[in-house]
């Protein structure tokens, strides 16, 4: 029975349990058993060497258990007070428990009377873990030994091998009739002790993978480098792997070892750990802008299209941007209904990808025909009535301006406006007698990064010109930034805006936007709405359905088309 000689009895107060040596000095056990370590010792024994007699610990690691039967992280690493000559115990692969017929297992506890032990053979139920930490056991046979008190902290070992697959945390009430437990997996327990994580074979990754990441991990985290494990295991497993749990991760090394017992994908591994050396290598984060300032976007980009399978089907992707790279988050085809909702959800989980320390910036892309949405006024979720636009700087962009030539001619006026520029309101009045391509010459000529129109596209696109209008023409010049009032005065027979409600409207724009910075206006107009979202009568203040596009090519770098795949393809 040498190569059992790493089971240990464990007491402490009252309490009388089960452990495992798993290195010379280290040994494992349940939470509960040592709840008592503060006010009395731990004393550790070896059934199987009582020539080693009784050795004292204390506690050193704690899974967060905090007291009660079905509390998360019952597991506690025992340090002892000198090492002992005994061969420590050794591990399954995390799935050897599950295989086909279920395989027998053995457990070594110490219940009342049996001081010296006794062994308990189980079975693993199931592979499907019960709230993500417990896998259930059930008795081998009807009439051998019971899981019971004294049998917590427990390895649970392969009969035919001896390698331990996980540990007992819990055994039914024995009122109840029933034989089975609880155990805990081994790559439940590495999630709370990361050096157990050394100990376990993880199939699929490389040795030197796995050592890597580990010590990138911790350098991280001696760093305060990785503060959002969730966002960081996002980003290396994609959309289509397994989700956060639903406790999240409480450390970065959860996270890490998530990716390396649950994921599939073995080139998670290297993508989580290079960009752990990334964040290493890389300059602080920028600080958080002060007023004034100029902002750091952080897109979050909302891609809606027609799908070709009827105009109630659309093509909906939400991706984010960060450093430069998109992280696609979630793409379907949408009924045009759900829209709004399908939104609200993904564009909370496109923030775990942005920067921190920048500013985040919600660009919806559109087919001109939409380009007047009320995407401003969504709310930001069925908990949060708050409308988007008076939440976040809040954009659109024409889809029609994301390719070719007006894609390079865009870029190429932007990096004129870094020079200094500031924005100048370019008046398009309602009722306008200038013909569009007159308005290209002044536009064009003028130099224009800025065109206001005192009525909506619909309205103009109703007026006498049905041919390209007005609003055709300033995105095709093109201008950088557009805005107009979603609704309004549709009144095409206005002339040179005398009494025209979109006239007072590009008055009041003007006095607000003028001589600003082109990069501060999604800013800006965020301020305006939160202004008429605060005014006593929000319908009636002249901003609150201020629309703005404002396109930066550089704060969207190859962007594709909306969707990888058409529902009619």
């Amino acid at each position: 029975m040498s190569s059992a000689s790493w089971h240990a009895r464990i007491a402490c107060g009252g309490e009388a349990g089960a452990g495992f040596l798993v290195s010379e000095r280290h040994v494992l056990t349940c939470a509960h058993v040592v709840r008592d370590s503060a006010r009395a010792p731990v004393a550790v024994s070896f059934p199987h060497r009582e020539d080693l007699g009784v050795v004292t610990a204390a506690v050193r690691a704690h899974g967060g258990w905090v007291g009660h039967g079905d509390d998360l992280g019952d597991l506690a690493v025992l340090e002892l007070d000198h090492t002992v000559p005994v061969r420590p115990a050794e591990f399954a692969g995390p799935e050897d428990a599950y295989a086909e017929p279920r395989p027998r297992l053995l457990v070594y506890g110490f219940p009342k009377g049996y001081r010296e032990g006794t062994l308990a053979e189980y079975r693993a139920t199931a592979a499907q873990r019960i709230a993500d930490e417990w896998v259930q056991l059930e008795a081998w046979s009807a009439h051998g030994q019971p899981l019971a008190p004294g049998f917590s902290g427990a390895a649970v070992t392969l009969a035919d091998s001896n390698r331990v697959v996980g540990m007992v945390s819990a055994a039914a009430r024995a009122s109840s009739g029933v034989r089975n437990g609880r155990m805990l997996p081994t790559s439940v327990m590495a999630r709370y002790w990361p050096p157990l994580g050394d100990l376990i074979p993880t199939p699929g990754h490389r040795r030197s993978a796995k050592e890597r990441l580990r010590a990138l991990v911790d350098r991280a985290t001696a760093a305060g480098v990785a503060d959002d494990p969730e966002r960081l295991y996002r980003d290396a497993v994609g959309p289509f792997d397994p989700p956060v749990p639903r406790e999240g991760f409480g450390s970065l090394w959860s996270a890490a070892w998530y990716v390396l017992s649950e994921v599939d994908d073995p080139d998670a591994v290297t993508r989580l750990a290079d960009r752990l050396a990334g964040l290493l290598e890389a300059p602080s984060a920028p600080a958080a802008p002060t007023p004034g300032t100029l902002p750091v976007w952080s897109p979050i980009l909302i891609e809606i299209d027609h799908s070709g399978a009827g105009d109630d089907q659309l093509l909906v992707e939400v991706s984010a941007y960060r450093e430069g790279l998109r992280h696609l988050v979630d793409s379907d085809t949408v009924a045009a209904g759900h829209v709004r909702s399908y939104v609200q959800k993904h564009v909370d989980d496109a923030f775990s990808h942005l920067t921190p320390g920048t500013d985040e910036l919600l660009a919806f892309v559109l087919p001109r025909a939409l380009l007047n949405w009320p995407v401003a006024q969504w709310e930001c979720g069925a908990d949060d009535p708050t409308p988007l636009g008076c939440s976040y700087p809040l954009v659109v962009t024409d889809r029609a301006r994301r390719k070719g030539g007006l894609r390079f001619r865009l870029a190429q006026k932007w990096e004129h406006l870094d020079e200094g520029a500031t924005t100048v309101l370019h008046r398009v009045e309602c009722g306008t007698p200038e013909k569009p391509n007159k308005l290209r010459f002044r536009l064009r000529h003028g130099g224009a990064n800025l065109a206001g129109f005192a009525a909506p596209p619909r309205a103009e696109r109703a007026g006498p010109d049905a041919g390209v209008t007005h609003f055709d023409v300033s995105l095709t010049v093109p201008v950088p930034m557009l805005l107009w009032p979603r609704t309004g005065c549709e009144d095409a027979e206005h002339q040179d805006g005398a009494g025209c409600q979109g006239s007072d409207f590009l008055d009041r724009l003007a006095a607000h936007i003028d001589g600003h910075p082109p990069a501060e206006l999604p800013r800006t107009i965020l301020s305006l709405r939160e202004s008429a979202d605060a005014a006593d009568e929000p319908e009636k203040h002249w901003a609150r359905d201020v629309q703005l596009l404002w396109d930066d090519p550089r704060c969207f770098p190859d962007a594709p088309a909306a969707a990888s795949h058409s529902p009619v393809a």
